[in-house]
């Protein structure tokens, strides 16, 4: 799971990113001209995966993870005849699964009171208009094609024309590409597009440190923005929680109790983006590995199998399931069987989240 963080210049994003990475990355160094973004890759927090853990005890427990890509910020009152998204951010930001918007939610240096509506729907604009010239610039190349092809790709073409005429009135009329309705063909001849504003899309606020002793919601202001389909909207105090991840574990659990945080902001961050893209995690356990996988929410066993190996979907048999807490009460499979909770699932047993599975298989 890779997700693009992206802000206006000033908003505390690669504050952000280092509050939910526990990197060091430099605050300031895109506006002195750094031009490759900052990557982490951090393991997603799984309690259940602990629990499984300690009582099989194996060599090695292997959490799921989720890839933070943090961009150059954009650029506040651009020349109209550039991009506020220079092309470089519009590539790395559209193979991203999904995207992470921050949004500064504290007075900046000037004293200047956060707008966090303008700022929120500045940024939807940006993602809408690069959007709106990708499918523009197709459909110039469509029609100049039209007349040309035959057969299937006459066809293909044609699906693609009519399905990017729509998307295009859906974008002039402010109404983002996730909101589409697509058939099957048009979503696979759309796919390669990577539209900015098809993706899942998360808006983080980030607040001042005297958000952690309650009072107001800092999301209050954009409350509604957040109830979009496939957006999210939450907040971070990332100055301090930046402070809170370079912490040793001891202090760090002290820091949180004296805030008042029931859990850091990258394991409720990270719950959310799954719930967005729509993933779970099962797991496979024994003595090497206890193992979280994910997959998407409806996974067939058959091709959950494949995340694990290749040769186990190829070869699937069947499954032997359980819920991850059946098996940690039980203390065993052994004993899951003798009890009769241990379930054999076919090949079209949607996998659940929290599932255990054996997979039995031959190739």
């Amino acid at each position: 799971m890779e997700i693009g963080i992206i802000g206006f210049q000033k908003s505390g994003k690669t504050t952000v990113f280092n509050a939910l990475t526990g990197q060091e990355a430099a605050v300031s160094a895109f506006a002195m001209g750094k031009a490759e973004p900052n990557l982490a890759v951090v393991l997603v927090p799984d309690e259940r995966l602990e629990k499984l853990a300690a009582l099989f005890e194996p060599k090695k427990t292997t959490h799921a993870t989720v890839r933070y890509v943090d961009l150059a910020g954009i650029v506040r009152g651009h020349d109209e005849s550039s991009e506020a998204l220079g092309e470089a951010q519009l590539n790395a930001i559209s193979q991203s699964d999904a995207l992470m918007a921050v949004l500064r939610g504290f007075e900046n240096a000037a004293g200047e009171a956060p707008g966090l509506r303008a700022e929120a729907e500045a940024i939807l604009l940006e993602m809408a208009l690069s959007d709106l010239k990708k499918a523009e610039t197709r459909l110039e190349r469509l029609a100049k094609a039209r007349g040309k092809a035959g057969g299937d790709e006459a066809k293909r073409n044609a699906t693609e024309e009519g399905a990017l005429l729509r998307l295009k009135e859906m974008l002039e009329h402010g109404r983002p590409i996730r909101e589409a309705e697509l058939s099957e063909d048009e979503d696979r001849v759309l796919r390669g597009f990577r539209f900015l504003t098809q993706k899942p899309l998360l808006l983080v606020v980030n607040a001042p440190e005297s958000a952690l002793g309650g009072g107001a919601d800092p999301t209050e202001p954009i409350r509604a923005l957040g109830e979009a389909p496939s957006v999210r909207l939450t907040w971070i105090a990332g100055q301090s929680e930046m402070e809170i991840v370079r912490l040793a574990p001891e202090e760090r659990q002290d820091f949180l109790a004296e805030y008042r945080i029931a859990e850091p902001a990258s394991a409720k961050i990270i719950r959310l983006s799954y719930e967005l893209l729509g993933f779970i995690s099962f797991f496979t356990v024994g003595p090497e590995d206890c193992h979280a996988w994910t997959v998407r929410r409806g996974t067939p066993a058959q091709e959950a199998a494949g995340a694990i190996h290749s040769d186990m979907q190829r070869g699937f048999i069947r499954g032997e399931v359980c819920r991850w807490d059946e098996l940690a009460a039980a203390g065993s499979f052994a004993e899951l069987k003798k009890h009769g909770t241990l379930r054999l699932e076919g090949k079209t047993y949607e996998v659940q989240d929290g599932d255990v599975m054996h997979v039995l298989f031959s190739v």
